[in-house]
Protein backbone atom coordinates (compact mmCIF):
# COMPACT_ATOMS: atom_id res chain seq x y z
CA UNK A 1 0.00 0.00 0.00
CA UNK A 2 1.18 3.17 -1.12
CA UNK A 3 1.38 6.69 0.56
CA UNK A 4 -2.20 7.77 1.21
CA UNK A 5 -3.30 11.27 -0.98
CA UNK A 6 -6.63 11.33 1.55
CA UNK A 7 -7.77 9.90 4.61
CA UNK A 8 -11.41 9.77 5.92
CA UNK A 9 -10.48 10.95 9.44
CA UNK A 10 -14.12 10.97 10.33
CA UNK A 11 -14.82 7.46 9.51
CA UNK A 12 -12.56 6.48 12.44
CA UNK A 13 -14.45 9.29 14.93
CA UNK A 14 -18.08 8.18 13.44
CA UNK A 15 -17.80 4.12 13.42
CA UNK A 16 -16.00 0.88 14.79
CA UNK A 17 -14.07 -0.49 11.88
CA UNK A 18 -14.53 -4.24 11.36
CA UNK A 19 -12.76 -5.30 8.16
CA UNK A 20 -11.26 -3.90 5.92
CA UNK A 21 -11.02 -4.20 1.47
CA UNK A 22 -8.81 -3.00 -1.42
CA UNK A 23 -11.28 -1.84 -4.27
CA UNK A 24 -10.11 -0.18 -7.81
CA UNK A 25 -12.65 3.11 -8.63
CA UNK A 26 -13.02 3.97 -12.06
CA UNK A 27 -12.31 7.49 -13.10
CA UNK A 28 -11.12 9.61 -15.65
CA UNK A 29 -7.86 11.48 -16.45
CA UNK A 30 -8.79 14.75 -15.44
CA UNK A 31 -9.96 12.81 -11.76
CA UNK A 32 -6.76 10.97 -11.58
CA UNK A 33 -5.01 14.07 -12.31
CA UNK A 34 -6.60 16.33 -9.79
CA UNK A 35 -6.07 13.18 -7.19
CA UNK A 36 -2.73 13.63 -8.01
CA UNK A 37 -2.68 17.40 -7.09
CA UNK A 38 -4.14 16.22 -3.84
CA UNK A 39 -7.36 18.14 -4.46
CA UNK A 40 -9.74 15.36 -2.72
CA UNK A 41 -11.91 15.50 0.60
CA UNK A 42 -13.59 12.31 1.69
CA UNK A 43 -15.37 13.79 4.69
CA UNK A 44 -18.73 13.15 3.59
CA UNK A 45 -18.03 9.86 0.92
CA UNK A 46 -20.40 6.58 1.77
CA UNK A 47 -20.55 4.06 -0.04
CA UNK A 48 -23.53 2.23 -1.40
CA UNK A 49 -24.20 -1.33 -3.08
CA UNK A 50 -26.71 -0.48 -5.99
CA UNK A 51 -27.89 -3.36 -8.70
CA UNK A 52 -25.24 -5.29 -7.37
CA UNK A 53 -22.33 -2.90 -7.87
CA UNK A 54 -20.68 -1.04 -5.30
CA UNK A 55 -20.46 2.70 -5.69
CA UNK A 56 -18.75 5.50 -4.09
CA UNK A 57 -20.86 8.80 -3.30
CA UNK A 58 -20.28 12.05 -2.48
CA UNK A 59 -16.10 12.22 -2.40
CA UNK A 60 -15.07 15.74 -3.75
CA UNK A 61 -12.26 15.57 -6.47
CA UNK A 62 -11.27 19.13 -7.15
CA UNK A 63 -10.57 20.27 -11.30
CA UNK A 64 -7.66 21.69 -12.47
CA UNK A 65 -6.93 24.59 -14.14
CA UNK A 66 -5.34 23.03 -17.05
CA UNK A 67 -8.31 20.33 -17.57
CA UNK A 68 -10.38 21.70 -20.80
CA UNK A 69 -14.05 21.76 -19.87
CA UNK A 70 -14.98 19.29 -22.27
CA UNK A 71 -12.72 16.44 -20.77
CA UNK A 72 -13.15 17.67 -17.21
CA UNK A 73 -15.34 15.74 -14.63
CA UNK A 74 -18.36 15.90 -11.83
CA UNK A 75 -16.72 16.90 -8.86
CA UNK A 76 -19.29 15.71 -6.27
CA UNK A 77 -20.56 12.67 -9.14
CA UNK A 78 -20.79 9.04 -8.28
CA UNK A 79 -17.85 6.64 -9.22
CA UNK A 80 -17.98 2.56 -9.34
CA UNK A 81 -15.81 0.77 -7.32
CA UNK A 82 -14.08 -2.63 -9.28
CA UNK A 83 -14.29 -5.40 -5.90
CA UNK A 84 -14.34 -9.23 -6.63
CA UNK A 85 -18.23 -11.23 -6.76
CA UNK A 86 -17.00 -12.75 -3.32
CA UNK A 87 -16.00 -9.22 -1.41
CA UNK A 88 -19.28 -7.51 -3.18
CA UNK A 89 -21.50 -10.63 -1.54
CA UNK A 90 -20.04 -10.01 2.16
CA UNK A 91 -20.31 -6.32 2.02
CA UNK A 92 -23.91 -7.00 0.79
CA UNK A 93 -24.87 -9.10 3.51
CA UNK A 94 -22.97 -6.38 6.24
CA UNK A 95 -25.13 -3.75 5.47
CA UNK A 96 -28.13 -6.08 5.83
CA UNK A 97 -27.49 -6.54 9.23
CA UNK A 98 -28.59 -3.70 11.53
CA UNK A 99 -26.17 -0.77 11.93
CA UNK A 100 -23.55 -1.72 9.33
CA UNK A 101 -21.89 0.79 6.63
CA UNK A 102 -19.42 0.96 4.19
CA UNK A 103 -17.27 3.54 4.40
CA UNK A 104 -14.18 4.79 2.38
CA UNK A 105 -10.89 4.87 4.62
CA UNK A 106 -8.33 6.44 2.46
CA UNK A 107 -7.04 6.64 -1.42
CA UNK A 108 -4.04 5.98 -2.54
CA UNK A 109 -1.86 5.13 -5.78
CA UNK A 110 -0.38 1.10 -5.12
CA UNK A 111 2.62 -0.44 -6.47
CA UNK A 112 1.50 -0.37 -9.81
CA UNK A 113 0.60 3.42 -10.27
CA UNK A 114 -3.09 2.46 -10.26
CA UNK A 115 -5.89 4.36 -7.69
CA UNK A 116 -7.19 2.10 -4.72
CA UNK A 117 -9.43 2.94 -2.26
CA UNK A 118 -9.35 1.10 0.82
CA UNK A 119 -12.74 0.68 2.30
CA UNK A 120 -14.39 -0.90 5.45
CA UNK A 121 -17.11 -2.28 7.18
CA UNK A 122 -18.09 -0.35 10.46
CA UNK A 123 -20.99 -0.14 12.63
CA UNK A 124 -21.93 3.67 14.01
CA UNK A 125 -20.70 4.53 17.59
CA UNK A 126 -22.95 6.26 19.73
CA UNK A 127 -22.20 9.54 21.31
CA UNK A 128 -20.92 7.64 24.85
CA UNK A 129 -18.81 5.42 22.83
CA UNK A 130 -16.96 8.91 20.95
CA UNK A 131 -16.63 10.71 24.30
CA UNK A 132 -15.20 7.41 25.52
CA UNK A 133 -12.79 8.00 22.41
CA UNK A 134 -11.72 11.07 22.86
CA UNK A 135 -10.98 10.74 26.79
CA UNK A 136 -8.74 8.26 25.88
CA UNK A 137 -7.28 9.56 23.59
CA UNK A 138 -6.64 12.92 25.80
CA UNK A 139 -5.15 10.50 28.15
CA UNK A 140 -2.88 8.86 25.91
CA UNK A 141 -1.43 12.44 25.32
CA UNK A 142 -1.10 13.65 28.96
CA UNK A 143 0.94 10.34 29.12
CA UNK A 144 3.30 10.98 26.48
CA UNK A 145 3.77 14.73 27.48
CA UNK A 146 4.40 13.39 30.95
CA UNK A 147 7.26 10.75 29.54
CA UNK A 148 8.80 13.72 27.65
CA UNK A 149 9.12 15.89 30.60
CA UNK A 150 10.32 13.04 32.94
Amino acid sequence: MGEPYAKNKKAYHDYFIEEKFEAGIVLKGSEVKGIRARRINMKDSFIRIDNGEAVLYNMHIGRLETTHHFYGHEERGSRKLLLHKKELAKLQKAVERDGYTIVPLQLYFNARNIVKVQIAIGKGKQLHDKRADLKEKDQKRDIQRAMKDY
